[in-house]
């Protein structure tokens, strides 16, 4: 029998602090990184990573939470983005949506409360749009919570927990509690967790030291939404970083809908400077990334809208050679000569990568067949394709890469 070390082992950062201060004053990188690097092939690379191994972790803003540290963390909460700060982390994240009353609150989706929080188990189950129906022959278990059937009073009480749901769950207790992946952890989903709105989450990032990607996230609703528009919706989240009195240059509003980026370079230059456009053009169908002929908008089109940074999926950004090595894509060639700033993500969101490393990876599935990888991987964003940053879902990874070879 192989005796697989815990997952606490494996990432090896203590718990998540209260004390947003008394985070940073400890950074700590963990066993994760030492252990990727031991999993890596032999070469130039996992040399430089080792000689690397017992230097002093320092804040990178190379590195950014995503959603905090959600490998271990519940996501969106005060503990996982405390966590991911411990971890170095430069800039964190907070996906915006709103609840019925038009407040902005950290969610990945207006629509995900039945995966993330305990609301099917609350008196809050009647708002749901969906109830809970247990799964039953071929059919999965299904329900659909949003926020904007909550007022922010009512968000408030609920407690997060590690996004899953058991499709085949007989019970609602089933659906909320199980489905984890196996490499994840339910260790820290307490009710001390503590859940965000949008203005706390400029709070709390601003003491750890951090700087600030919001995502505005699509609406589940129709837009107007009680005359609420979506410029309403996008204005919003700009205002609020105003009344923080947060300098623009420290914010990288993030939004998968182009004309929300446009809205902000129009309507808030110096917001917009540093809007990102995040790219889902692989949603299209012949989309490919190494074909120029299938983009909705050549890089230089995008350029000339005045975005100044995209951020494609990790996957989007490489292909494999003939000899199997990563490489740039077609798509991180144009952009880089289209002068267009790169952030991608999501490193760590795959779990372990002898099986190919699934939806992220796939551009170079035959590349990825060990842990490893994550740093080969890591290593050709940002020396080949030259990405000024990466989500990750466990930033200690990132930030060691950073610190290692030098990346602010």
């Amino acid at each position: 029998m192989i005796l697989r070390p815990t997952l606490a082992v494996l990432l090896g950062t203590g718990a998540a602090l209260a004390d947003g201060h008394a985070a940073t004053q400890g950074l700590t990188y963990g066993t994760r990184p030492a252990y990727l690097i031991d999993q890596m092939d032999d070469g130039a690379l996992k040399d430089t990573l080792q000689a690397c191994l017992g230097q002093t972790p320092r804040t990178s803003k190379f590195s950014i939470g995503h959603r905090g540290a959600p490998l271990m963390y519940p996501e969106h909460t005060r503990i996982s983005n405390v966590a991911a700060a411990q971890m170095g982390a430069g800039i964190l994240e907070c996906d915006v949506t709103f609840t019925q009353d038009h407040e902005l609150v950290c969610r990945h989706a207006q629509n995900d409360l039945h995966t993330t929080t305990d609301i099917l188990l609350t008196d809050l189950a009647d708002t749901c749009v969906t109830p809970f129906t247990p799964a039953s022959g071929d059919a999965s278990a299904t329900a659909e919570c949003r926020t904007s059937e909550i007022t922010l009073d009512q968000f408030r009480t609920l407690t997060p927990k590690m996004d899953a749901a058991d499709g085949d769950a007989e019970t609602v207790e089933a659906y909320v509690n199980d489905g984890v992946a196996d490499w994840r952890t339910t260790l820290y989903s307490a009710d001390n967790a503590g859940l965000l709105t949008h203005a706390e989450s400029i709070a709390l990032f601003d003491t750890l030291g951090a700087d600030f990607t919001p995502e505005l996230k699509s609406p589940s609703v129709e837009m107007p939404h009680d005359g609420f528009s979506q410029e309403d919706y996008a204005q919003k989240l700009v205002d609020e970083y105003k009344e923080a009195g947060i300098d623009p240059s420290r914010v990288w509003l993030q939004s998968f809908n182009l004309e929300d980026v446009r809205y902000w370079i129009e309507a808030e230059p110096e917001f917009g400077a540093q809007a990102v456009y995040l790219m889902d053009e692989y949603d299209i169908d012949g989309y490919s990334p190494m074909d120029p002929d299938t983009w909705p908008d050549t890089m230089e089109e995008l350029a000339g809208m005045g975005i100044n940074y995209i951020a494609p999926p990790l996957w989007m950004l490489v292909t494999t050679d003939e000899v199997g090595e990563i490489v740039p894509s077609v798509l991180a060639e144009r952009a880089n000569a289209a002068g267009l700033g790169i952030i991608t993500w999501t490193l760590e969101r795959s779990g372990p990568l002898d099986g190919g490393g699934g939806w992220y990876f796939q551009s170079i599935e035959e590349a990825t067949d060990n842990d490893g990888v994550y740093f080969e991987l890591l290593d050709v964003l940002a020396q080949d394709v030259g990405v000024a940053g990466v989500f990750s879902d466990w930033p200690a990874t990132t930030t060691f890469y950073a610190n290692c070879l030098g990346l602010e």
